[in-house]
């Protein structure tokens, strides 16, 4: 289950996820464009490099657990963040460039910089959301035993670092896989990496197997 600092942090983003409106307005063409700054800027800073280790530490180690009965849709995703807009929708207009959105929210225009492989993509179709730590993953971890509200939560972070937009390329390879399994191809972005895992592991009590502990602490170390 979730720490109780976890949950704190957890309240805190639910009622962010309550709290948020993201007001637009109709540019000339018919689309529309915030006129309004998200409160969020770009994806939450994950603890320095020294908590990260011991964040590290402190995390239990254990075999993955069953795979049996997990579906993505036990951890309900793209809630609903007001003005029509869902999470997915807020982390795309957070962390893109100069974004337009039609009248349902959805991104039509923008640029993002994908921070996994160090690709600059223009058309919205080829950005993902990712889950920095994938809802399989987090299932693997011991979020079998949540309740929904905990995994809704976890799914719709935007006060950690939990979610991110990347190239759709870079997310689908990555897939459900932890860091022993998969890194990003820019390795200079493995310090922020490790640090966003680890911090999101630690904010939900989620555990880790010794070959992924292992990944991580090697990452960390790129940390200058």
């Amino acid at each position: 289950m979730i720490t109780s600092r976890g949950w704190r942090r957890v309240a805190t983003t639910l009622l962010a996820m309550c709290a948020a409106v993201l007001p637009v307005a109709a540019s000339p063409a018919g689309a529309t464009v915030s006129t309004q700054q998200s409160s969020y800027r770009a994806m939450p800073e994950p603890s320095p490099v020294d908590v990260a280790r011991a964040e590290l530490a402190s995390l239990n180690v254990a075999v993955p657990r069953s795979m049996a009965g997990y579906s993505r849709a036990k951890f309900p995703h793209w809630a609903a963040q007001g003005s029509r807009c869902d999470t997915r929708e807020v982390v795309l207009r957070r962390d893109g460039q100069n974004v337009v959105q039609d009248d349902q929210c959805r991104a039509v225009q923008g640029t993002w910089f994908s921070e996994y492989d160090g690709k600059t993509v223009v058309s919205s179709r080829e950005v993902d959301a990712d889950h920095m730590v994938p809802l399989a993953a987090a299932w693997r971890g011991g979020a079998d035993e949540w309740e929904t509200s905990e995994r809704k939560a976890f799914a719709n972070d935007l006060e950690h670092s939990q979610l991110i937009a990347v190239s759709a390329a870079s997310n689908r390879s990555k897939g459900d896989q932890t860091p022993d399994l998969w890194k990003p191809p820019l390795k200079s972005y493995w310090c922020t990496y490790s640090r966003a895992w680890v911090d999101v592991k630690h904010i939900y009590n989620l555990n880790v197997t010794e070959a992924e502990k292992n990944a991580l602490s090697e990452m960390l170390d790129t940390c200058a």
